[in-house]
């Protein structure tokens, strides 16, 4: 895997043997992943590696990727708690309204998206041994659809 590679090597640890993840993929999520009225990128250490190995195996299209900082090495936390993709997602937004999906969010997250994000936010934790559940998809769903962009009304058609 190139970018656990780029990952040791980042870290001052090239010579590393590199553990292989385990990861459990349900076919069933890239449908229900698909059915949702978002645009969806990959949000993972995986990069554009996550097109070639995950969306496959999901029935997923190539995704667009966000990719992360890689100097200096990014620490798990930043003080008070931020999660190191925090912020990085947040520009990648630009002032969209997103939800995110990770197995890191806390709630030093959701404060400082809400404080400093423009546009509103689902940060939805998914615990690391259960994965992507039901209720997670229902509450990205729920969401999308009470979030989806819509033109203005004209000012005529505005009440006051």
């Amino acid at each position: 895997m190139e970018a656990e590679r780029e990952r040791l090597c980042a870290e001052g640890r090239p010579f590393k043997r590199a553990k292989p993840l385990r990861v459990w993929l349900n076919p069933a999520h890239g449908p229900a992943l698909l059915d949702l009225p978002v645009e969806l990128a990959w949000a993972t250490t995986w990069e554009q590696e996550a097109n070639e190995w995950i969306g496959p195996v999901l029935g997923l299209p190539a995704l667009p990727v966000v990719y992360w900082p890689k100097e200096p090495a990014r620490p798990k936390r930043e003080p008070g708690g931020l999660f190191w993709k925090t912020r990085t997602l947040a520009d990648y937004a630009a002032g969209r309204p997103f939800a995110w999906v990770d197995d890191q969010i806390t709630m030093a997250d959701r404060r400082w998206c809400a404080a400093r994000h423009p546009a509103p936010t689902l940060l939805q934790p998914i615990h690391p041994a259960r994965g992507l559940a039901a209720v997670d998809l229902a509450a990205l769903g729920l969401w999308a659809r009470l979030n989806q962009q819509q033109d203005p009304a004209p000012a005529e058609d505005v009440m006051p």
